[in-house]
Order: C-alpha cells, then sequence, then structure tokens
C-alpha cells in the first residue's frame, strides 16, 4: 500500500504562527554521561503540520484528545486553487470546481503557498504566513453545511492573513493590502468575522490542519483516503500531527 506523506517536518527551524515563538529542543542525557540519551523539547503546538481542535477556536470547545479516530481518517477531495494568488480569496464554487466535494469529506486545499515554507527553494516566510490566499465568512458557513471532517491547508492559517489578528500586529502589510485592492481591510472582513474558519466551524465540529506540505502536489484534484494523527494530548487545544494520504484505497 502506497503512503503519501503531506506533512512538514519538525525541526528547530520550524517557524511558529505570526508572534509565536519556535521550537527549543535540549538534552537532559547524553551517551557520554548516562549511557542514554533522553531529550526535552519546548514547543508551541502550532507548528509545523498541526491540527487545531475546537478548544483553540472557541470557548467550551473539545481538546484533542477528544477528536475521535473516525473524524481523523476518511475520504478527501484534493482541490488545487493555485491559481488564486497572493492575498487572493478562494470560494466553495472555485473549490467544487475543481473536485468532486461530498458532506463529511475531509477537504485540503492546495494553494501551493509551502512552495515559501521553511527550508523550501523559495522560502519567505513572510510571505508564507503574512499574504497567503484564503476564505472569508461565506466558505466557513458552506464548511458547517458540508459537515467536513476536518479542513487541511498549505498555508499558516485556514483564514485569510487580514481575517487574523496579523491585521493588527502588521499594520504596514494592512497598509499595502488596502492600497493593491483599493478597499479597507475592515470592508472586506468585517470585524465581526475575525478568524471566521476557527469560530463557526469550530462550534460545529468542523476543525482543521495547518502547514501541510510533503507530497500533496502528487495528489492534486482527486479523491483518496487520508488520515491525520494528533497526539491523544487531554487538554490540549491543537497538536502536532502527521497527515498521510493513502491514495490506493478506495474512497468511492
Amino acid at each position: 500500500m502506497r503512503v503519501v506523506d503531506l506533512s512538514h517536518p519538525v525541526t528547530i527551524h520550524s517557524p511558529g504562527w505570526v508572534g509565536y515563538p519556535g521550537l527549543r529542543l535540549w538534552y537532559f542525557q547524553t551517551h557520554q554521561t548516562n549511557g542514554i540519551v533522553s531529550q526535552m523539547v519546548e514547543t508551541p503546538l502550532h507548528l509545523s503540520t498541526h491540527l487545531d481542535s475546537e478548544m483553540h477556536g472557541v470557548s467550551g470547545g473539545r481538546d484533542i484528545a477528544s477528536v475521535p479516530l473516525e473524524q481523523c481518517v476518511g475520504p478527501a477531495a484534493i482541490a488545487d486553487i493555485s491559481e488564486v494568488g497572493e492575498w487572493g480569496i478562494y470560494t466553495p464554487e472555485l473549490v467544487q470546481s475543481k473536485v468532486d466535494v461530498r458532506p463529511e469529506d475531509i477537504l485540503i486545499i492546495h494553494t501551493g503557498w509551502y512552495r515559501y515554507y521553511s527550508g523550501m527553494p523559495e522560502e519567505d516566510l513572510v510571505t508564507y504566513f503574512c499574504r497567503h490566499p484564503g476564505p472569508d465568512h461565506r466558505f466557513a458557513e458552506w464548511a458547517v453545511r458540508m459537515k467536513f471532517r476536518w479542513i487541511g491547508v498549505d498555508t499558516g492559517s485556514a483564514d485569510h492573513p487580514m481575517n487574523t489578528s496579523i491585521r493588527y500586529k502588521k499594520p504596514d502589510l494592512v497598509h499595502e493590502y488596502e492600497r493593491r485592492f483599493k478597499i479597507k481591510v475592515e470592508d472586506r472582513f468585517p470585524e465581526e468575522h475575525l478568524f471566521s474558519m476557527h469560530h463557526a466551524p469550530f462550534r460545529h465540529g468542523v476543525i482543521h490542519a495547518e502547514n501541510l506540505g510533503g507530497e500533496l502536489a502528487t495528489l492534486l484534484n482527486r479523491r483518496c483516503m487520508v488520515g491525520a494523527f494528533p497526539w491523544k494530548f487531554v487538554g490540549g487545544e491543537a497538536s502536532i500531527c502527521r497527515i498521510v494520504a493513502f491514495p490506493d484505497v478506495p474512497v468511492d
């Protein structure tokens, strides 16, 4: 059975989301002193390929340990919408024009933006985290109606950057966005819909994974079996995880 990795590696160079620290790794036992190696890790949970739980986006939401395995693994629709460029907006109609999307699917969005991720040939972390395409609140409402198991994106957030706190952290980019598109950020993304992909869908159990990569480009505009494997982390609001596809497993 062929297994296709859709994950980025986890290293001390893995970048945290905007304003988040990176990963720290150190040894507390070594071969030369203790005869065995043991390490400690300190890391934000929103680093490398990771799955957000409801708890991350909504008060009272379930933690990552409460996500059932039946939700983590299932048939997936993988949509290539890479024609949507910098700061572009993708829609349910565009996704549905690319691949057969069904209720209760896993939906994976390929923007091609992982080419700017850490360690990639075109690495540019400002572009990766702050200029990627994304949806608006209408997409979030569609995700709820479709009852997706989860959504995966190859970007730093499932929300458009201007619909996150980046709009407050990076005012220079807000000015650039408004000059380029001739519209105020608040008019395009009203504050009441801020982090729309992290709120309405999470209230209905539709969570998402961010920072997908690996060999995602080999599976575009097709259906296949996909699984996300987070920690069974009680009280965790997210988890670094491995995401893989099983393209030879029938899904229809």
